[in-house]
């Protein structure tokens, strides 16, 4: 079965446009969706799902950033000029990790022992979020040029805060990983947008009609 289709590279966009969501809200306002950031970090610990859906717990985990595409896809004018650009990074980040093999053997192997740690304490817990924040600034944080959040020092310089934004950041590197794995690319997000912007209305509704049922 292939995973190159319109509703999988919808899903993956939806995992992006989440990450770099909370990663605004916790920069902003030191506060993020618990639910929203538990099925984005879940996403790092499903190393074998069955098909892209799996990655994130199923279509509510991504509930947030279908909603934040479409806002996004609302107009031709970007209304949220920072995770744009936090999103854009990702994604470029992403092919230059994805070409460093070695990186990505130590990224998948640290990954295993931060699902088993998460098997103990649960994915929420501070230590998970701390070893998953770990191997981003360990890794792909060397990576240039690197991502830079802005937001109120305040909750900047909280410990807790940034590692939740960097493990934020990794989950959002999954993401862009699966949208490049589902066949998206710089040219169908161009040229696919009404396409996409259907789809997101599409499993928007779908999820409301399960709300009521």
């Amino acid at each position: 079965m292939s995973f190159k289709t319109i509703t999988y590279q919808t899903i993956a966009l939806a995992g992006i446009a989440q990450a770099t969501y909370l990663v605004q809200q916790l920069a902003t306002t030191g506060k993020a969706d618990k639910e929203a950031m538990q099925a984005s970090l879940g996403s790092l610990l499903a190393l074998e799902p069955e098909n892209p859906v799996d990655i994130y717990g199923g279509l509510a985990g991504v509930k947030l950033g279908l909603e934040q595409l479409q806002l996004q896809f609302k107009t031709h004018s970007v209304p949220n000029t920072e995770i744009a650009r936090y999103a854009a990074s990702l994604v470029f980040l992403e092919s230059n990790f994805s070409a460093n093999k070695e990186m990505l053997k130590t990224v998948r192997n640290k990954i295993k022992v931060a699902k088993a740690q998460s098997e103990h304490f649960g994915i929420a817990h501070e230590n998970v979020t701390a070893n998953l924040a770990d191997i981003y600034h360990t890794t792909i944080s060397t990576i240039n040029p690197r991502i830079m959040v802005n937001g109120d020092q305040t909750h900047l310089s909280s410990p807790q805060t940034v590692n939740k934004i960097r493990a934020l950041l990794l989950s959002g590197i999954r993401s862009a990983m699966l949208w490049k794995q589902c066949g998206g690319s710089r040219w169908r997000f161009i040229f696919f947008r009404k396409k996409m912007r259907s789809e997101i209305d599409f499993l928007l509704s779908e999820l409301e009609s399960k709300k009521i049922a």
